[in-house]
């Protein structure tokens, strides 16, 4: 397959052997990884065609509409994106490794606008999906696979070790890939740094309205609008983290309020699903000058149903939804692999503790047991349980079920939520309590 090098950047890694079918390494790499199912895919053939991708130009500097043709290719490729990424995350869901769904599907309209406009302008952008949401990674492999860097076969091997397919982006690992992602609010800062290195292009950045929460970007903000940095935000705002509803539980963050607020005069607000309109926003930011932002109004995961406006579009969507779906598209032979037994597990014995489970699920489960042996006016009084949007990944959704009139249900914002456990706590006789995961302390540390 003949490699397109329309969304190589500066940062380009190209001796990162190719995961093809028809490279030696690649070869063996997926024949490793095939070994692992032990024969029950040997039939297998990718379920999609992407060579139907439409790879459109459209230069928005010029371009005030779409045509019928160009609404008809955007929608096709939309449609194929979509099919393609419910696919082959729900892959990683039926493997047992998990993943991410909702976020790069519900950004693949404006995903498949981008690539026109880098396909007509090249010399105007800098062609790079860059995304500040690292989890969204089935972005990236996807046309990492339609750029020919990847065989499509590999897609259903997403996560799974051994597969340079891991949960966020990693520069250097994966073939295709233009930059690393990692933890919410780190990357708008760096696309700064980029933008300042590139002053003749336009520079796209796609976030949400969980990164925005993310203090690090009040502050990204600030010096883009200072300097009046081409830097373009295109924003997916579903209403939706992995603990419910900002608009319910952060009551006063605004994407829109928060973002003006900061300085930017260009801020536009779409549906997101209505490709006619998300043009217009996004082609009224290209052509504006300074930062600007487009806020895409959606559900998480729309038309997915028993997903669609939940937080288990977070993850992987699960075969018990993935599989309807695929089947209502007409994708009989993609919702077929997903009924095959892929899932593997550890195959070592262990001695010592017994059972293990993955350490931040038995966090919350420990604090609830050691809350239970207190007085309950001695707990209420003396402790205060905030989250960052972490309650159903460190099970403190335990302690909200348990105790929930010492929880409180916060956002995405580490450094905010650490500081205040911290300030309850100065007290002698009242304790903060806090959690996350160890990368995303990298926050609290800055």
């Amino acid at each position: 397959m003949t490699i397109d090098q329309i969304h190589q950047s500066f940062s380009h890694d190209g001796s990162v052997p190719l995961m093809t079918l028809s490279s030696p390494s690649g070869a063996a790499q997926y024949a490793s990884l095939r070994a692992s199912l032990n024969g029950i895919d040997d039939d297998y053939v990718f379920p999609f065609d992407l060579s139907s991708y439409r790879k459109i130009a459209i230069d928005p500097f010029s371009t005030h509409k779409l045509s019928p043709t160009q609404l008809t290719d955007i929608q096709h490729n939309i449609n194929l994106c979509r099919d393609v990424i419910v696919y082959f995350t729900s892959c990683g869901s039926a493997s047992g490794y998990g993943g991410h769904t909702g976020g790069a599907f519900d950004t693949v309209p404006e995903v498949c606008l981008m690539d026109a406009f880098f396909r007509a302008c090249p010399d105007r952008f800098l062609p790079v999906f860059y995304d500040e949401a690292g989890h969204r990674v089935a972005t990236q492999y996807l046309m990492a696979a339609l750029d020919g860097y990847i065989s499509p076969e590999f897609l259903r091997f997403y996560r799974k070790g051994g597969s340079h397919l891991p949960g966020h982006p990693e520069l250097g690992l994966t073939p295709g890939i233009q930059f690393s992602s990692g933890r919410l609010g780190h990357m708008w800062g760096t696309i700064n740094g980029i933008a300042m290195a590139n002053p003749d292009k336009v520079v796209f950045m796609l976030g949400s309205d969980g990164s925005e929460m993310e203090g690090n970007n009040a502050e990204a903000a600030r010096l883009a609008v200072a300097q009046n940095l081409n830097v373009k935000l295109v924003l997916d705002d579903n209403d939706i983290t992995i603990t419910g509803h900002p608009s319910a539980y952060l009551k006063g963050f605004v994407l829109e309020k928060t973002l003006s607020g900061h300085g930017l005069e260009t801020v536009l607000t779409v549906d997101g699903e209505q490709v006619e309109e998300l043009y217009e926003a996004m082609r009224r930011s290209v052509v504006a000058s300074g930062p600007t932002a487009v806020v895409c109004k959606r559900s998480m995961a729309p038309g997915i149903t028993g997903v669609e406006a939940t937080s288990q579009g977070h993850d992987a969507v699960a075969i018990q939804y993935a599989i309807p779906y695929l089947e209502a598209r007409g994708h009989v032979k993609a919702a077929a692999y997903l009924k095959l037994a892929t899932k593997t597990s550890d195959p070592h014995p262990y001695q010592g503790t017994g059972k293990s489970d993955a350490m931040r699920k038995v966090v919350g489960q420990t604090v609830v047991d050691i809350l239970s042996t207190l007085d309950p006016e001695e707990r209420k009084s003396s402790v205060m349980v905030i989250d960052s949007d972490l309650g159903g990944s460190t099970n403190f959704n335990k302690i909200q079920a348990a105790f929930p009139e010492i929880y409180v249900q916060s956002g995405v914002m580490e450094r905010g939520n650490f500081a205040a456990a911290a300030g309850f706590g100065m007290h002698p006789s009242k304790q903060g309590v806090f959690s996350t995961f160890a990368a995303f302390f990298g926050n609290v540390l800055q």
